[in-house]
């Protein structure tokens, strides 16, 4: 009699180790509490002391979930400190699957009024940061493992004032492209979402009432984005998603499209 087909695995995140790049608060922390819900071991990043206790609080989140958290201090925009986020994730975990970037800084104002410090800072955050923590996870991640960056929608806008914020993301679509061609023949993906403006403490410093306004009523429903609205689309990458590779998913209702 002829064998049966072997079942194709499971695409799961039980006991998959998640190294989560700014955990701390907003969408990075329900990320990490969401993934560990489904069974994932989670790396909590958090960039300053000043985000130390959101890091901790997010921790013990994950832990009262049934989950396994790690939390540590590192400066991104250093390839030393990125290396050794990822050493923290082997020696505590054994391996790393996964990988989440949620770090980014935003600065909004006329390129006429963008200082040198300023250019240098966001690239910092945004370009260089990315670039390393995927370049890390490209050299520690098991094969069939995932890498995901988030980005945002105003890749797609044609706007003022947000030069050197989407200027500063826009490298990491080509970072993406890259390195998900060069990691063929590892079954590792790797993608980018990119939501709309989201309803968050990021967000509003950089507003004034009226782009709020105006933002909100450039979506289909006359919202932001919710954190809620993006997660499930990263468990959805981290697992059935598996297939998308080299892509950047707008994710934000019809505010920009392309």
């Amino acid at each position: 009699m002829p064998t049966a087909p072997s079942p194709l695995p499971t695409r799961t995140l039980k006991d998959k180790v998640v190294v989560i790049g700014g955990a701390s608060r907003n969408l990075g922390s329900l990320i990490a509490r969401e993934l560990a819900s489904e069974g994932a071991k989670v790396v909590v990043h958090y960039n300053s002391p000043s985000s130390k206790e959101g890091a901790e609080k997010t921790a013990g989140e994950v832990k009262a979930l049934g989950g396994e958290a790690v939390v540590h201090e590192a400066d991104l925009s250093k390839v030393d400190e990125v290396e050794g986020l990822f050493d923290v994730a082997v020696a505590a975990f054994g391996k790393v699957d996964c990988m989440v970037n949620t770090a980014g800084m935003v600065i909004k104002k006329p390129m006429t009024e963008v200082t040198e410090a300023e250019y240098d800072r966001m690239f910092g955050v945004n370009s260089k940061a990315a670039f390393f923590m995927m370049r890390e996870a490209a050299k520690r991640l098991e094969d069939g493992g995932k890498i995901i960056t988030i980005v945002t929608s105003l890749l797609a806008a044609y706007t003022g004032l947000y030069s050197v914020y989407a200027g500063s993301k826009a490298p990491v679509e080509h970072f993406t492209r890259a390195l998900s061609k060069e990691l063929f023949g590892r079954n590792i993906s790797v993608n980018n979402i990119a939501p709309g403006p989201m309803d968050t403490s990021f967000f509003y410093p950089a507003e004034t009432d009226d782009s709020v306004a105006y933002h909100k009523s450039s979506s289909m429903n006359g919202e932001l984005t919710k954190i809620e609205d993006i997660v499930p689309y990263v468990k959805f990458l981290l697992t059935d998603g598996w297939w998308l590779n080299g892509q950047t998913l707008f994710i934000n209702g019809g505010y920009t499209t392309r």
